[in-house]
């Protein structure tokens, strides 16, 4: 952009100078009519080269200038290339995580929902190995019970046994007296 001021800048120098040639050329043309004198002349003519000289530098200066003008906007320009497709590579590679942010994020829901699933069901097989763990231990209650029970019925009977043995025992041998 500066480039660019300096460039408008050294044209209308340019322009100037070319306006001042002119002018001054006009003014040789006007004092040759009127026939001036050589010392006079001789000071415009050195003017004129000056002005000559003046406007030729001006006049690489704007072409140095120009090209490196041109060589910036150059470099601007490949400079812009370069920053649009580094931008499109970002906006992509943003989308791309963004793409994976959200499959993970619909992936990690998925997997909360199946633990979730999992627990509720771990809960229900433990209330049931709690329900069976009561069952069982009622059971062996019961079972032990049954085993005091029936020992008792077993000691029970045993004792009846002897009891009648006894008896049997006792009144056979009566019987087998009471027969002789």
């Amino acid at each position: 952009m500066a480039s660019f001021v300096v460039f408008r800048q050294l044209r209308d120098v340019i322009a100037t100078q070319e306006v001042l040639v002119e002018k001054l050329r006009r003014q040789i043309t006007e004092l040759e009519k009127n026939s001036i004198s050589r010392v006079e002349y001789e000071a415009i003519v050195k003017k004129l080269e000056k002005e000559e000289a003046e406007h030729a530098k001006t006049k690489n200066y704007l072409a140095k200038e120009s090209e490196q003008l041109e060589f910036a906007l150059g470099e601007i320009e490949i400079l812009s290339k370069q920053l649009e497709r580094e931008k499109q590579a970002f906006d992509n590679a943003l989308s791309n995580v963004k793409n994976k942010v959200l499959k993970e994020s619909i992936q990690k829901d998925k997997l909360k929902s199946k633990c979730t699933e999992i627990e509720s069901h771990i809960r229900k097989q433990e209330d049931i190995l709690n329900s069976k763990d009561n069952e069982i231990k009622e059971l062996q209650h019961f079972v032990t019970k049954q085993k005091q029970t029936l020992k008792k019925q077993v000691t029970d009977f045993k004792i009846q046994k002897q009891q009648e043995y006894y008896m049997a025992k006792v009144l056979g041998g009566k019987t087998k007296k009471s027969v002789k």
